[in-house]
């Protein structure tokens, strides 16, 4: 599904008499503008199901994202660079939609969430493993204090200081503790996000998914996207330069290392050639 057909940025005339008429000093930055016209000559971009933005670090794929997902008022969890000029330069953009089809949701996913997410995984599992130290220090007041059953108020306790006299510790502690979230690595937990954020009839925007990823993970979250747009109502436009991810059938490619920015196939593009040049030339080593 196609609910977003058409995203305009500032042109660079645009931009240019923006600067024209600016007197104020006191600026080190005007982010977003002079990234874009400038950098990769993007004005326009067109999408399909699946649309990805490819370039090098700085070439203005997370730019892009940002103003798209600025625009659309798009959900969003982590905090990110918008500075004084950002509601300015969303002004002077412009977003076609399919007013035949609207989304049920439309979010921006980073790798600042990515990450935050994991971290507070582990942050839950402190918490459980803290619980098991009291736990421990209960078991021992029960197993060896002493206790006197006075009314019904003391029936809680009750039950736990019987369960301490008749259970060892590790059983104690099993059954009075809550579940650890199970252990996960950080790219299992990356790959989790994904597959928990992303769900029917939604319009999503991914700032380079691969962070965390190994190369099977890449290869099963394109998958899960390809999946998610072809029997899921899903249109997804992702940055970029991981090319387990640029080979999604279909895909409509920008290659933002150009200038202007021209739509490629994902076997012309600069980052995919080195990984193609790097391993034709080792392979003899295989």
């Amino acid at each position: 599904m196609v609910y977003l057909k058409r995203f305009d940025f500032p042109s660079g005339e645009a931009e240019e008499n923006f600067f024209f008429g600016q007197t104020m000093t006191c600026y080190d930055s005007y982010y977003p503008f002079a990234v874009l016209p400038h950098g990769c000559g993007l004005e326009r971009l067109d999408f399909e199901e699946i649309t990805i933005l490819c370039g090098g670090n700085g070439s203005g794929k997370s730019t892009a994202l940002n103003a798209i997902a600025g625009k659309l008022a798009a959900a969003r969890d982590a905090r990110y660079n918008r500075t004084e000029f950002f509601e300015t330069y969303l002004q002077m953009c412009a977003a076609e939609q399919n007013h035949a089809a609207r989304p049920a949701e439309i979010r921006i996913i980073t790798s600042d969430d990515v990450f935050d997410f994991i971290l507070n995984l582990r942050a839950m599992n402190e918490g459980v493993d803290d619980g098991r130290d009291d736990l421990m220090e209960e078991y021992r007041r029960g197993k060896y204090a002493g206790f006197r059953f006075r009314s019904l108020k003391d029936y809680d306790q009750l039950k736990r200081v019987s369960a301490a006299r008749r259970q060892t510790m590790s059983r104690y502690i099993r059954r009075f503790s809550p579940e650890n979230v199970r252990e996960r690595s950080n790219g299992e937990s990356a790959f989790l996000y994904f597959t928990e954020k992303i769900r029917d009839d939604g319009l999503y925007l991914l700032d380079e998914p691969e962070n965390s990823l190994s190369p099977q993970r890449q290869l099963a979250l394109a998958e899960f996207v390809q999946n998610m747009a072809r029997f899921f109502g899903c249109q997804i436009i992702m940055a970029t330069h991981s090319p387990f991810l640029l080979s999604l059938h279909g895909a409509k490619i920008y290659n933002l290392d150009e200038n202007p920015a021209a739509v490629r196939r994902w076997t012309e593009l600069p980052c995919v050639r080195v990984y193609h040049d790097f391993f034709a030339g080792h392979g003899k080593d295989f």
